[in-house]
C-alpha cells in the first residue's frame, strides 16, 4: 500500500509523494523501468552490464522482495520523474562484505534498528537541477527513525558526491559489494539521530 499524497517541501511546484511498501512498489515496476531509463542514459548507452536495465530491474525486484523495503516515489504534475529506496540492515546483514576497513570499532555491527541503508535515488534528466533529487532524498529519510543511513557512491561520480556531501553526509571507507561485475564504491553515512532532534525542536 501507499501512504497518499505529500506535497513536497523543496523542488518545482506542482511536486508530490507517495511512498510505498513492498508489495506496493512490486506493482510499479514499469514506472521504477522508466525513470531508471529516463535517469540513467548515458551509464546504459556504456554497454557495462552492471548499468543495463536488465541488471536493474534484477536488482529492484531482490530489494523490494524484503519486508524492510522503503521507496518514495515524486511526482511532477502527475508524471512519475523521480524515485528513491532503501531499507533497514538487519542483525545478520551481508551489506558491509566487501569493506576494506571498517573506519571504527563496531562500526559494522549491526542490531536491526542501527542502519538505514539509502540504495537509489534518480531523477529523470529532463527534470533535474530543479531540487527534486534532494527533495526526494529528504522525504525518503525524513520518516526513518534508525540513528544513521548509509549509501554507496562510485568514486568518479562528481556530481553524485558533491550533492551528498552538501547534504550532509560523510564519505568513510570503500567498499566493493557481492554482485556481478560490481565496481568499487565509496561509503558515505549520515547522521539520522541529529536531524530527527533537529526537526523535533524546530
Amino acid at each position: 500500500m501507499s501512504t497518499g499524497d505529500m506535497s513536497a517541501t523543496g523542488g518545482p511546484d506542482g511536486l508530490h509523494f507517495r511512498r510505498y511498501s513492498p508489495p506496493a512498489a512490486r506493482t510499479l515496476r514499469e514506472s521504477v523501468r522508466t525513470i531508471y531509463t529516463a535517469s540513467y542514459v548515458d551509464a546504459i548507452a556504456s554497454g557495462h552490464s552492471f548499468d543495463s536495465v536488465e541488471a536493474f530491474m534484477s536488482r529492484f525486484d531482490a530489494y523490494s522482495a524484503s519486508p524492510e523495503f522503503d521507496m518514495v516515489m515524486a511526482y511532477h504534475d502527475g508524471r512519475p520523474v523521480a524515485q528513491a529506496w532503501g531499507w533497514r540492515l538487519r542483525e545478520e546483514t551481508r551489506w558491509w562484505d566487501g569493506l576494506h576497513s571498517a573506519p571504527e570499532p563496531d562500526f559494522t555491527r549491526e542490531d536491526g534498528h542501527r542502519t538505514f541503508a539509502l540504495s537509489e535515488i534518480m531523477v529523470v534528466q529532463d527534470c533535474g537541477g530543479q531540487g527534486i533529487a534532494h527533495a526526494t532524498h529528504d522525504e525518503l529519510l525524513a520518516a526513518r527513525t534508525e540513528e544513521r543511513a548509509v549509501l554507496l557512491v562510485e568514486p568518479d561520480n562528481t556530481v553524485a558526491r558533491r550533492a551528498y556531501l552538501h547534504w550532509g553526509w560523510r564519505a568513510i571507507a570503500r567498499l566493493r559489494p557481492n554482485w556481478n561485475d560490481a565496481p568499487q564504491f565509496e561509503v558515505f553515512v549520515k547522521d539520522l539521530s541529529r536531524d530527527m532532534s533537529r526537526h523535533q525542536s524546530s
